[in-house]
């Protein structure tokens, strides 16, 4: 993939991504480590189809969920309640699914009363909780994470954790870029290393976390 960037004084091609190739299968965990501006978020969001390509071609078989950023497709005058409404819609869930799960969806986000308030009062942590328990309600086969979950507190985060393992084990696939390095340790049966939109490893995640970051995960992380 190919982005130009053009001014009145040049012509630069910059490659977000070259030569990634990959495949992953029924309820596989695949995480993406590597530096900023490395090519794991703008990798996510090809698959998602949110970023065309230059080249290349992906195949995806099955309904995608994506949490690529934090209050994505929430409009910030709009409630909590409203948003989970507009949210809902646009993974693809009918209206009356949305009533039907809307208490679930607010009992797991557990804003207490700020789930009637705009959301552009929320913290960042709040906008993962409400992101997180919309995604949790959409019964998708490929689920996309990126960093949603480096924000929040522990209880919330164990709350995730326990559902990403329950998608997991019901057959779902999850793709997941985050610089939590233990996290990718723990979560995912493979893991990509990404360096300059290339892919430098690819494999089972100790051995490809030792290479990217062998001080880290020589402390025992």
């Amino acid at each position: 993939m190919r982005l130009l960037n053009r001014d009145m004084w040049s012509t630069h091609a910059f490659w977000a991504l070259r030569d990634v190739s990959f495949s992953v299968r029924r309820g596989e965990v695949v995480g993406f480590c590597g530096a900023n501006g490395a090519g794991k978020s703008t990798l996510l969001q090809v698959v998602a189809r949110i970023v065309p390509m230059t080249y290349g071609r992906i195949t995806v078989r099955g309904t995608i969920a994506t949490l690529l950023e934090l209050g994505t497709g929430f409009l910030p005058d709009l409630s909590g309640r409203e948003n989970i409404r507009l949210n809902g819609a646009l993974m693809g869930l009918r209206r009356a699914e949305i009533e039907r799960k809307i208490g679930s969806i607010i009992e797991f986000a557990d804003l207490g009363e700020f789930i009637d308030s705009p959301v552009k009062t929320y913290s960042s942590g709040m906008y993962m909780r409400l992101g997180f328990a919309i995604a949790s309600h959409v019964e998708a086969d490929i689920l996309l994470l990126d960093e949603v979950l480096a924000v929040g507190d522990a209880e919330f985060h164990k709350k995730c954790m326990a559902w990403l393992q329950h998608l997991c084990r019901n057959g779902t696939t999850v793709l997941i870029v985050s610089h939590a390095l233990p996290m990718l340790l723990d979560m995912c049966h493979r893991v990509l290393w990404l360096d300059q939109g290339c892919v430098m490893a690819e494999g089972p995640p100790e051995a490809v976390l030792q290479k990217y970051c062998p001080d880290l995960i020589g402390s025992g992380i």
